[in-house]
């Protein structure tokens, strides 16, 4: 088994610089899993029990909601259990694993699987299927996210701790768009039972992070609030947030857009998101260089500006022009790459300050952030296309503007927000403390303890 890796510091840097190609594939490949059941559970369940099963519709979509807000909720609770895990031995955090991840292979069995078939039966199975999935799924992300911010490291190291586990992830949502059209819903459950009990295997090779120490309060009730009170957190957060608004938009819209703006053939949505993330796998060694050499917010900052000079050509795109959306597809694809490596590094960052909070509970609010963006998606994004005139399957060409404005500009718009957020609240203030070694995202002295 590998030796544990030290936090953050002098010798932290150097233990995380022996990180090998198979450290970093034993440790990034439970990612592929996790990124590869979220696509069933978001995208493929709502088709498949609607179009398939004959579940209403609208009846459906409350279910879905509930089940979703639950998620979200119970995330920072989850973060306080990874906590409780990581102060106990490696084998601990594997043991709570290895249960979560049955528990989550069964319900999603059993969600895409129904024993029942009535209309209300459907509904009660979903929810209760549902309910046992997403807390299962959501403790192995965060416990896995709290194990690689553990690991500690500098910027570069960080930063190749997250590639690892994202890059994996990209392969698990190419996998998971493909498998359910090529060879069927138990073909990807086979597929999904089988990676993931590969990626906890892996684990297992995985460097280990130092346990937390038995005093730490982490996993008390007032460990839950911790990292609200770093300054660090709260500034990073406001920018993953509004970052995180601005990537969930287009994703509630790209159905709508490919389907009346573009009117493309049918099929087309998989050889885009195909496109989408290829490229943005692709690009993450490349951004992993520019990381080691300019840091992490600063190329963070440079993916943001490319994504908007990018994605503002999709504004002016109309019926058949597929092709130049596939090249936009592509393009933005090679600066999601940022997204992906640089803010869960930046989080492992705050967390090696002394001081911090502990890891669990940071990535529990971190998880909670990352649902509630999808929420605040649709909750934004609809509502405004409904006011500006736009309906599914219209031709009314204000309606089909609106729709353009919606998908493409409303996004690029909250990205230079987040852009701005970012130079505000944690590039200027860097460069005014330059004298300070490792000023990026230090706590303030204001911060409460």
């Amino acid at each position: 088994m590998a030796e544990p890796i030290a936090p953050a510091g002098p010798t932290a840097s150097t233990a995380l610089a022996a990180l090998t190609l198979p450290q970093g594939l034993a440790y990034g490949l439970m990612g592929l899993p996790l990124a590869f059941v979220a696509l069933p559970l978001y995208v493929v369940l709502p088709h498949h029990y609607a179009s398939t099963l004959g579940a209403p519709l609208a009846a459906l979509g409350g279910v879905l909601l509930g089940a979703r807000l639950l998620d979200a909720l119970v995330d920072p609770g989850l973060g306080r259990l990874a906590d409780r895990l990581l102060q106990h031995s490696p084998r601990a955090v594997w043991r709570a694993c290895a249960v979560a991840g049955a528990l989550l292979a069964l319900a999603l069995w059993a969600v895409f699987m129904p024993q029942v078939r009535s209309p209300g039966a459907l509904l009660v199975w979903a929810a209760v299927g549902l309910a046992l999935a997403y807390p299962a799924y959501s403790l192995l992300s965060i416990t896995h996210q709290a194990w690689g911010a553990r690991l500690g490291g500098n910027e570069a190291q960080r930063g190749r701790v997250v590639a690892w586990r994202e890059g994996a992830g990209l392969l698990g949502v190419v996998l998971a768009s493909v498998l359910p059209t090529l060879l069927g819903v138990p073909a990807m459950l086979g597929a999904f039972s089988g990676l993931l009990v590969l990626g906890w295997l892996a684990w297992h090779r995985a460097p280990v992070p130092p346990p937390l120490p038995p005093a730490s309060d982490a996993a008390g009730p007032a460990g839950l609030w911790q990292p609200w009170r770093q300054a660090a957190f709260r500034r990073l957060m406001g920018v993953f947030v509004l970052n995180g608004i601005a990537s969930a938009v287009p994703a509630t819209l790209l159905l709508f857009f490919v389907q009346d703006r573009l009117q493309a053939a049918p099929g087309q949505e998989p050889v885009l998101l195909g496109l989408y993330f290829l490229s943005a796998a692709a690009a993450m060694p490349l951004w992993l260089r520019a990381v080691a050499r300019w840091g992490l917010a600063p190329c963070w900052l440079a993916g943001m500006l490319l994504a908007v000079a990018v994605f503002a050509w999709a504004t002016t795109l109309g019926a058949g022009q597929v092709m130049a959306f596939r090249w936009i597809c592509a393009l933005s694809g090679l600066t999601l790459g940022a997204d992906l490596v640089v803010p869960g590094a930046l989080l492992a960052g705050v967390l090696a300050q002394p001081g911090a909070a502990s890891a669990g509970a940071s990535f529990g609010w971190w998880n909670f952030a990352n649902k509630l963006n999808l929420a605040l998606a649709a909750g934004l994004a609809l509502p405004l296309l409904a006011a500006l005139g736009y309906t599914p399957g219209s031709t009314d060409a204000a309606g089909l503007q609106a729709l353009s404005l919606g998908y493409a500009a409303l996004p690029c718009a909250l990205k230079l927000a987040a852009a701005l957020a970012l130079y505000g609240l944690i590039l200027r203030p860097a460069a005014q403390d330059r004298a300070r070694p490792g000023a990026l995202l230090q706590p303030s002295p204001t911060d409460t303890p």
